[in-house]
């Protein structure tokens, strides 16, 4: 009997062992999380741009062409499509999108030509074929040509079939929370 009893308590201390270390490493977890979050860390999981740990690095300047950013979408109809045809996240932005990862193409006052594929003041920008269908054969509608206008920028992807300005226009730079910076990813 005391034998028994004996067993029992060990059983125990040892069930109360393993939740205090599980407790632990939550915790561990909960606040490496909360750390990476105040300091920028986010995860991209699209393709447009590689898989993985990104950063965003304060901006306070404006944005320059060629530069790549985080951006939060605008809270539109275009955008609330978008969200539920799968092409953005859920997220933290106005609207509750996830921010975009996108390179700026165009800034105030450039000229945007959208034909087949998008050039900027007359210069083709690789990789932006216009496609008219989603990869679930659902009509996608393109861009109107012209000048970006003040607080506005015209965001890009090399990837293919990204949902970018190609298809939603400029956005309000306002929006940008900062450069993209790759810390740790994945190219597929």
């Amino acid at each position: 009997m005391i034998m028994m009893m004996l067993e029992g308590g060990a059983k125990s201390r040892q069930r109360c062992s393993a939740f205090v270390m599980l407790s632990v490493a939550v915790g561990l977890l909960s606040l490496l999380f909360a750390a990476g979050w105040i300091g920028g860390l986010r995860i991209n999981t699209t393709q447009s741009e590689p898989l993985g740990l990104w950063r965003i690095v304060p901006l306070a300047r404006s944005v320059r062409p060629g530069e790549m950013v985080f951006v939060c979408p605008p809270d539109n109809a275009a955008m609330r499509e978008a969200r539920q045809r799968g092409y953005i996240r859920k997220g933290l932005c106005p609207g509750g999108f996830g921010p975009l990862i996108k390179t700026v193409i165009a800034v105030a006052g450039q000229r945007v030509d959208v034909t087949d594929r998008v050039a900027i003041d007359g210069v083709t920008i690789p990789n932006s074929r216009i496609i008219g269908v989603d990869g679930r054969g659902r009509s996608l509608l393109h861009d109107q040509s012209g000048v970006v206008r003040p607080g506005e920028v015209y965001l890009h992807s090399d990837f293919i079939g990204s949902w970018d300005s190609r298809y939603f226009g400029p956005v309000p730079d306002s929006g940008v929370l900062g450069l993209a910076q790759e810390v740790l990813s994945y190219a597929p």
